[in-house]
This record gives C-alpha cells, structure tokens and sequence, in this order.
C-alpha cells in the first residue's frame, strides 16, 4: 500500500500536526496530496457536523501546490476561526447576518505567522454570534454538531473548530478565548485546549487588546506538542503591542516530555456559587486529581480565594464588549443592524450595555486586576489549580442559543459553565483543558488546569505527562 493510497491517507490524516508535517519533510507523501486528503475528509463528513462554514479550498490547492515556507508545520492543513481573525480577501462574518457580505481587506499578524509556520489555510470554522455563547449555533450558519453525538453542543465559542479537530479533518484549528471560548469546545469535543497567558499572542495590525486584556488567541489541538510547537511559532508581540506576556526563558516545545518535578496542585469539585456539578463532571476531576497524585504530585482539596469577594467583574466587562463590538462595526460599515441582522440575544445584551457606565467598566477592570493579585498569592503556594472544565457534560443542540428569550438562556449558560473559566481571562493565567474523561454515553468530559501567570511551562509539562499516562489522541468519535 502506497502512501497516497485511501487507507494510508486516512491513517495521515489521523495522525497530528508535527507527524503529518514530519512525512511532508521526509518526502513520503507532498503538501498538495496532504491538503487534498483533508479537503476530502471535510467534504465527507462535514455535512453531518457543519463545522467549515467558509471554504477556500481553491487557494488552498493552490497554496499547496506552491513554494510553501520551511516552518514546523510546512503543507500541513489549517483552519481559522471566523471570529476576530482576519484574512485578506476571504468572507469575515463573526457569526452575524450583519456582516453576512464582508470580506477583510488584510491580514492579522497571526495569519502572516500561520502561513510563516507553513500551515495551510483551507477555509474558516462556525462560531456563534460574535463569539457570545458557550454553544456554536448562530442563525446566519445553523448549528455546528459534536461528533461524538451530533445531538450534542460543539461547545463555543470554537465549537467548530473543535468540531472539526475532533473528528480528524485537520489535526489543529485556531481558536480565541475571551471566557472559555477554547476551552469549553476542547472539553465538549475531547481535544486540547490551551489559553496562554494574556498577550503571549499578538491581536494586530486592528486591535491592541481587545476587552482591556480578558481574549487571547490560539488554537485547538490533537496532541499537547502540536500545541507547544505552535505556541513556539505564534509567540511573541508585535510592533505598537500595548504590551506583553514575560518572555519565555526556553522553548515551549521542549517542555514535551520534561520532568514537571513534584508540583503543589490544589483541585475543587464544588462551584464557587453552588451551582449543581453533574456526577460525570465531578468524577471526571476526581479520577484526574488520583491520577495526578499516582505521578507522585502533592495533591490537596482547596478552593481558590478571592473569586467572588468582589462584585462579579465580567458583567460590566462583557456589556462593555458588546458595546464596543456593535459600535466597531456600525462605524466601520456606516449603519446600525436592521431588526433582522442581529439575534435577539446579542440585542437584549446590546441594550443592556448602554446602562453601563465609564465608571461601571473601569470599576470591573479594577475589580479584576485585585482578583489577579488575589490569584498570584494563591499561587505563591499552589502550582496548579485543578477542576472540571464544565459543570455538565456537552448540552443538546437547542439548550443554549442565541435566538431563545434572555431570561431562560442565561440560567442555563451559567449551569453549564459553573466552574470559573473566566478568572483565567480577568487574571490573565493561562489555563487549559485535558481530555482524560470519557462518560458511559461516550461523551468527553475534560479537566481544567489554572496556572500561574506566564507559566505556560508547567502546564506543557503536565499535560505531556498525563498524556503519556492516559493518551487521548487515539481516541476517534464513532462513525
């Protein structure tokens, strides 16, 4: 059997970034027929998913086809998230029927970087409206569906993104994280998800930050080095940057496989509000804070202070983010949305944030930064906090959207979420989610790691090493 045979190409395609563009490099199998295996995949069995819902296979040939540049990943196929990244000359919606027709005039800086990696770009994944909700199901695209169960939520905001990493179209897909946004899909969807520390990843040439530092970018991955070498190639600010992450001391990508020493880490089974966790959920944490204690880790109990001993700073920082966001666009396209072209959640939130003050927004910003020294001392003695990603399993298609009454939409996003995802975006730590749980219905249930700010070395260290003990990569939804 020849590489370039269906069997062979379906075992690359399983295979993740760094092995895929390793045959590339070796020359058992060409960019061109790499990219054209993955385009097969996506047009197989995206129809069931919806996960790539802006195609640009023709310049993905044709990218492929060219003199592609010598990075880590050179030939290896790539998808954006249509959120918040721009490339030039291809359609860019955030979800929304208000920018149904727009189309950037540029590139990001990551997407240079990307390219510079030699990835190649082959289209752009689901979101929900301006990446709003922890689901993927934006009218203007219709519902992205996990593959594990495809009755089932992606989870958002890079629902498909994760979608489409999940069921083995590309082996990574950038995604952003302004709440959980990577996180909660890698835990719905059983991959990889890291959120760096707050600008380890440049947002330009449009923005500085965006919502006074609480976003980052990244992506979804297969494998915990696919994500460390990537770090390694995205890394780093950008001229004009309002600031940036520490510098890393070393390469992130020999952290694969390093000796995490004997780390202090702290895990909580319990919401900080005392919203229910579902069994799985708590089972799920429970058996990784035993398998972390089996690596020879101190393992405590123990709650992280702080989280609510302030008024709650996301409210007036997410009212303030919608705010900007409808502005941004209505000033760059020189109208506000007709009734039709925004959901009704996004214009419940919309009017809402008009009540929101100057002083309300820099109250929240404070009020974060406190929780961000809070943190620091907490880790001071811990090195790692440990919980659920998620407080239930992945919610059915429908349970949380866009178009359903405020009222009933958002008790059920703060069931879901239950656990703190977002201190990680107030705080600025970077944080990740690992798929080490499978429930009895087959459904990925992941974990949650908080680190301390800048040490995204601790996090790669553990991740390869509960990698190693329990693989995951292997695992493929069914069908």
């Amino acid at each position: 059997m020849t590489m370039t045979t269906p069997g062979a190409l379906d075992e690359v395609l399983d295979q993740d970034a760094v092995g895929q563009a390793d045959l590339v490099r070796r020359g058992e199998l060409t960019a061109a027929e790499l990219v054209t295996a993955a385009i097969g995949r996506i047009e197989a069995i995206d129809a069931a998913l919806n996960a790539v819902v802006i195609r640009e296979f023709d310049r993905a040939h044709d990218a492929a086809r060219g003199r592609l540049p010598d990075g880590p990943f050179t030939g290896v196929p790539f998808l954006l998230k249509d959120l918040a990244v721009e490339w030039d000359g291809v359609r860019f919606t955030e979800g929304s029927a208000f920018l149904r027709d727009n189309v950037s005039s540029h590139d990001q800086e990551l997407t240079r970087r990307i390219r510079q990696a030699g990835l190649v770009l082959a289209g752009k994944t689901n979101t929900p409206e301006f990446g709003a909700l922890p689901t993927c199901e934006p009218t203007l695209f219709g519902p992205t569906r996990n593959p594990w169960d495809t009755s089932r939520t992606p989870g958002g905001s890079s629902g498909g993104a994760a979608a489409a990493v999940a069921s083995g179209m590309v082996p990574m897909a950038y995604g952003n994280d302004a709440g959980g946004s990577i996180r909660f899909p890698a835990s719905c969807c059983g991959v990889f998800g890291l959120k760096p520390t707050r600008a380890r990843l440049p947002f330009g040439p449009e923005y500085g930050d965006v919502f006074s530092g609480l976003a980052v970018e990244f992506a979804l991955t297969r494998s915990v080095r696919d994500a460390a070498v990537l770090l390694d190639a995205l890394a780093g600010p950008d001229l004009g940057d309002p600031y940036w992450a520490p510098p890393a001391s070393m390469s992130f990508a020999d952290q694969v496989g390093a000796d995490p020493g004997r780390l202090r880490i702290a895990f909580c089974d319990r919401t900080p509000c005392g919203t229910p966790v579902h069994p799985d959920c708590a089972a799920a944490v429970c058996d990784a804070a035993a398998l972390c204690e089996s690596l020879g880790h101190d393992v405590v109990e123990r709650d992280l202070p702080g989280v609510y001993d302030r008024p709650y700073p996301l409210d007036a920082l997410d009212a303030g983010a919608v705010s900007w966001i409808l502005a941004y666009w209505i000033r760059k396209l020189g109208r506000e949305p007709d009734a039709d072209e925004i959901e009704p959640l996004t214009r419940a939130m919309w009017e809402m944030s008009r009540s929101v003050t100057a002083a309300d927004y820099l109250l929240a910003v404070q009020d974060a930064q406190a929780l961000g020294r809070t943190v620091a001392r907490f880790f001071t003695e811990i090195d790692l906090w440990l919980t659920p990603t998620l407080a239930q399993p992945p919610v059915p298609i429908g349970h949380i959207t866009g178009t359903a009454d405020p009222e009933q939409v958002m008790p059920r996003f703060m069931e879901f979420l239950g656990f703190p995802a977002w201190v990680a975006n107030a705080t600025g730590n970077p944080a990740m989610s690992v798929p080490l749980h499978w429930n009895d219905e087959g459904l990925p249930i992941g974990v949650h790691f908080l680190a301390r700010f800048g040490d995204e070395v601790t996090l790669l260290r553990i991740a390869s090493q509960l990698e190693h003990a329990r693989p995951w990569s292997n695992r493929r939804p069914p069908g």
